[in-house]
């Protein structure tokens, strides 16, 4: 399983963003859903590291978060509410959050698990992820989230929606390096699976 602890960066200069953040997680299919955990902490659990990566980059988006990645095992039964779980998935995952809130990491992403080295490539895959991510303007994300990944003859559909030419489409898909990004999301997850691979 896949653990993510999601710990905001300055809740005393930015104010409780955990509700904002639950509501941009909240289409993610979970194995425990994402939920407040402690004051400006969200945790939660899926099965699959495509929703793994998933979330880590909602999350990532906003530019506020610190994002831990825990791959390993939760105590099963689980119970109703991610405050009551526990396992080595959320120790590692709290251990990758606690690094980066002692780190000075541009993007602050961390994976944790029983094989370290492939832990550390898939967290570098998702800083380069991230660093995609964050680095996209305003009006770039005013294209991308009408976009889904994979489907052609879209660029129309979008520009009539907003108002614009499907050249200024095409212009922002290209700077924004979105067409990468989601290239490179299979390869962030298949190094996320690897690192249950202990044999």
């Amino acid at each position: 399983m896949f653990t993510l602890t999601i710990n905001q960066t300055d809740s005393r200069r930015d104010g409780d963003r955990v509700p904002h953040l639950l509501k941009d997680l909240r289409h993610i299919p979970a194995r425990l859903d994402f939920d407040r955990s402690v004051e400006d902490e969200v945790q939660g659990i899926v099965d699959c590291p495509h929703q793994a990566v998933d979330a880590a980059l909602i999350a990532l988006r906003c530019g506020t978060w610190y994002v831990g990645i825990g791959v390993g095992p939760v105590n099963e039964p689980l119970p109703n509410q991610i405050k009551d779980a526990s396992g080595h998935g959320l120790i590692y995952a709290r251990r990758a959050v606690d690094r980066l809130r002692n780190g000075k990491e541009r993007i602050p992403v961390a994976v944790e698990g029983p094989l370290p080295d492939v832990a550390a490539e898939s967290e570098s895959v998702l800083r380069l992820l991230g660093h995609i991510v964050r680095d996209r303007s305003e009006a770039e994300w005013r294209v991308l989230d009408l976009m889904t990944p994979g489907v052609r003859g879209q660029q129309k559909t979008v520009a009539a929606e907003l108002g614009i030419t499907s050249q200024a489409v095409s212009k922002a898909v290209a700077r924004s390096q979105w067409n990468e990004e989601h290239a490179a999301r299979p390869a962030a997850a298949r190094l996320l699976s690897l690192i249950l691979d202990v044999r």
